[in-house]
């Protein structure tokens, strides 16, 4: 234990290598730190990891919505947010940075093409962001406001809570603010730590009046954004950092749309329902790949997309085929959404289940730095989880 103290305080100073470490449990993390002798990092080289967790599985062409042009996700944000103010006169885009195309360059260029009037910068008050976008959408605006990070959220969580969801009900539906959108980039991006890599989807699901929508790659950014800016109910949309350069698609230029709260049924099965959202959708699917060739087992993989309010129909029906449910995000597993899902199901579906719901998640921990390899939700920890549901 002295040495698992001593590494600790060093914190940055370690030089753990993390390429080549594997685990299949959630156990592995304290195995691990046990395992360490007080004058490790001094033999041991760093290694950086550049892998993503996930391989990135792209969506076929949706030819139906006209020509398309090859994006990745950021583009195609851009790409969404372009056509909104080409259409709308009223739409305006703000928030820290965004004049000059935000630290992810999702609105580059539009500024220039727009004008200073339509896209402009905000002071660095996340609270003062949504509070000045919930007066605009009153006013008649279509308002898109831009949260730098998901993870700096927080400060505007009594702006999105206490206003922006209740303003239609306490007015008797005589005021609304429905034209807002709030934007964040949101969940792991490989190195980003404490601060820049958490997804607090569930802190919001908890509050009626809002839409959570977290998109899976390009094409669905595109679609699911410009649907959450047409729809007369505040919505939040969550976009994966991760992938705004690791996924790349051909995105159709002109403007379309995609429901919001329909689940996609990504990949049918018999055995084991996968549900995910966002990034975690693309390690579910090589799980199901893995199950399939290594256990010869048939999974369904459901992209559930709209978190609040969500698809119950959908994921209820597949669990009563498939008997088995599997639930898997990045963020914390203690009040994480995999909880309603799996208590939802377990009340519809209860005579249906071959085996208990499992939930594969982040530690109850701040997402860490160095031993984050440890803390998400990859492929082996879900790929643990089938087997064992497999042979209850």
């Amino acid at each position: 234990m002295a040495a698992v103290a001593r590494f600790f305080i060093r914190g940055a100073n370690s030089k753990l290598p993390i390429s080549g470490i594997s685990c299949g449990t959630q156990s592995c993390f304290g195995a691990t730190l046990q395992k360490l002798s007080p004058n490790c990092s001094s033999r041991l080289k760093t290694q950086r990891r550049h892998a993503a967790h996930f391989t990135f599985q792209p969506d076929p062409v949706p030819t139906q919505y006209g020509p398309t042009q090859k994006m990745n996700l950021f583009q195609s944000v851009t790409s969404a947010l372009d056509n909104t103010l080409a259409s709308d006169p009223t739409a305006v885009i703000f928030g820290e940075d965004v004049a000059f195309g935000g630290v992810f360059r999702c609105t580059v260029g539009l500024r220039d093409k727009y004008g200073k009037d339509r896209v402009f910068n905000t002071p660095l008050c996340e609270q003062g962001i949504v509070g000045f976008g919930i007066g605009a959408a009153v006013a008649g605006a279509t308002a898109i406001a831009e949260i730098q990070f998901a993870d700096y959220i927080f400060p505007a969580f009594d702006q999105i809570v206490n206003e922006a969801a209740k303003y239609r009900y306490r007015s008797g539906n005589l005021f609304d603010c429905g034209n807002l959108t709030i934007r964040a980039p949101w969940g792991c991006v490989g190195h980003g730590s404490l601060y820049h890599s958490q997804s607090p989807e569930a802190f919001f699901v908890h509050c009626p009046g809002i839409k959570i929508v977290v998109p899976r790659g390009p094409v669905q950014a595109k679609g699911l954004l410009l649907s959450c800016i047409a729809d007369k109910n505040p919505c939040i949309f969550f976009e994966p950092k991760i992938l705004y350069r690791a996924a790349v698609e051909q995105v159709p230029v002109e403007s379309y749309t995609i429901p919001l709260s329909q689940a996609e049924i990504l990949q049918e099965g018999s055995d084991v329902t996968l549900i995910a959202w966002g990034t975690q959708i693309h390690v579910m699917s090589e799980v199901a790949s893995m199950a399939q060739e290594k256990l010869g087992v048939s999974c369904e993989v459901i992209d559930l997309r709209t978190i609040l309010p969500w698809d119950i129909e959908t994921v209820c029906k597949s669990v009563v085929k498939t008997g088995r449910l599997l639930i898997s995000h990045e963020a914390p597993v203690t009040g994480g959404f995999a909880a309603e899902i799996s208590t939802t199901v377990q009340e519809e579906c209860f005579l249906n289940l071959e085996a208990p719901i499992s939930r594969v998640c982040g530690y109850d921990t701040p997402f860490p730095h160095i031993f984050e390899p440890f803390y998400i939700p990859d492929k082996w920890k879900c790929f643990d989880a089938i087997k064992k549901m497999i042979h209850f």
